[in-house]
């Protein structure tokens, strides 16, 4: 039941089971076992062996998403007592019982532009691979992927990445090669370049071409061939590893931006984003260099497994999570979607195994919120 919920809602586990085996356990009971065995998980992977025959180029993906959590207002009201109202209507009717229950709640208050009621909590996403030169010489891969996430912090993620690498052969004076591939944001990236200081850092490629699009809207019209034309003039710029020169074209172009007219206002603060994204970013962004070594220059892996591992079961319509609970589910779904499940509970089988023969009381339901962060490898 618990590998089932790791790839759907609760509910439909017990739907699934029932329909199946005639009989389910509640929801309440299936979420204590992810729970349970969600405690499992970080000693699992902590003591967890390095793949057997790993290429010699390692590339460390991460990127981050926000599922929603649950409000503390939303907590006081699933934790508070249930009051018992008199029926709506005669028959206690879906239709009249909603309606008794907007009037008991009240009018909502509206939200201002720009206010988000999903209080997403970032969860990173860590995606840990080897490439492999063949005879052809270029690099073949992905070999041995493992994917893990956690609410816990960036720091925490970086120090993670740092512990896998070294168990995985690539420690911190290595002569091999280590690829960190980001999407720019600067506490993902700084954390990393400090736990790895002498690995490449890219910033992914999609990223800054998107950016740059984005730009384009501002000086051609939506959809034309002129904007086409311009934006792949600033891609093959980027492409050819000229960033350099690609910053100095889109400031000559601001200095030709009046500073009062219609549109310039968009246009000035386009091309401020921009610049100002690229710019700090140049060292990261030697794409030519990287595509003749048959690197990578973009994050596809850990993009989807942002939508895959989170997105698909923990952002879901109706979904509040609390985070030390949702925590527990997230390692569970990141073991099955490495291919590691019967290992895991092979794992967790011999520690139970061990605390009986001390004569200790085993309950593996638990409803006791996980301590978010990334298990370190010994």
């Amino acid at each position: 039941m618990t590998r089932l919920a790791t790839r759907m809602s609760f509910a439909s586990s017990r739907l699934l089971c029932r329909s199946v085996l005639g009989w389910s356990p509640s929801v309440e009971s299936i979420a204590e076992m992810a729970i349970g065995l969600g405690q499992m998980a970080e000693p699992f992977m902590t003591h967890q062996s390095a793949p057997a025959n790993d290429g010699e180029v390692l590339v460390i993906e991460v990127d981050g998403t926000c599922p929603p959590t649950a409000r503390a207002d939303e907590l006081a009201k699933r934790r508070g007592r249930r009051r018992k109202h008199a029926k709506a209507c005669g028959c206690g009717c879906q239709r009249h019982r909603g309606q008794a229950k907007r009037k008991r709640r009240g009018g909502k208050k509206r939200r201002k532009k720009g206010d988000k009621s999903k209080n997403g909590k970032e969860v990173v996403v860590i995606v840990m691979y080897t490439l492999e030169r063949g005879a052809d010489g270029r690099l073949h891969g992905p070999k041995n992927k493992t994917v893990w996430a956690s609410f816990g912090r960036r720091k925490r993620a970086a120090l993670w990445a740092r512990a896998e690498a070294t168990k995985r052969g690539f420690g911190p004076n290595t002569t091999q090669t280590v690829q960190i591939v980001v999407d720019g944001a600067s506490g993902l990236r700084n954390n990393l370049a400090e736990a790895f200081p002498n690995a490449i850092v890219t910033v992914d490629i999609c990223h800054v071409v998107e950016k740059l699009w984005e730009l384009g809207h501002r000086f051609r019209q939506e959809g034309s061939d002129e904007r086409k034309t311009l934006v792949e003039d600033w891609k093959a710029l980027v492409y050819a590893g000229r960033a350099e020169e690609l910053v100095t074209r889109l400031r000559s172009l601001l200095d030709g931006v009046p500073r009062n007219g219609p549109g310039t206002l968009a246009k000035r603060k386009g091309l401020g984003k921009v610049i100002g994204y690229i710019e700090p970013r140049l060292s990261m962004m030697k794409y030519a260099e990287w595509r003749e070594r048959d690197l990578v220059i973009a994050s596809g892996q850990v993009e989807g497994a942002v939508r895959h591992v989170v997105g698909e079961r923990m952002d879901c319509a109706g979904m509040r999570w609390i985070p030390g609970r949702a925590e527990a589910l997230l390692h569970l779904r990141c073991i099955e979607i490495n291919g590691d499940w019967e290992e895991f509970i092979a794992f967790t089988d011999q520690q139970i195994q061990k605390r009986l023969i001390e004569y200790e009381a085993v309950q593996i339901r638990s409803n006791k919120p996980l301590k978010c962060g990334f298990a370190l490898a010994a």
